[in-house]
């Protein structure tokens, strides 16, 4: 699934999110479609320490823990 950049012609918001070909996109803020696709800046080398640190501590803030491997989830996820 592709990660894109989102602006929200209602509500101002951006946002990024994985989108299947098959999903229409909706704004996490006010839940509107009105929806404009940004240019996505290029993706950091990812195997820096500092960056892996960082993604996983986003995704633990938001509730998934798809960057963890499975001996590093939390028991029950």
């Amino acid at each position: 699934m592709p990660l894109y950049n989102y602006r929200c012609t209602s509500c101002e918001t951006t946002f990024e999110m994985l989108v299947r070909s098959s999903d229409i996109p909706a704004c996490p803020s006010c839940g509107s479609e009105a929806l404009e696709r940004q240019v996505s800046s290029l993706a950091p080398e990812a195997k820096l320490p500092g960056k892996i640190a960082e993604g996983r501590t986003q995704a633990a803030r938001e509730g998934h823990f798809s960057n963890y491997k499975a001996s590093e989830r939390p028991k029950g996820r």
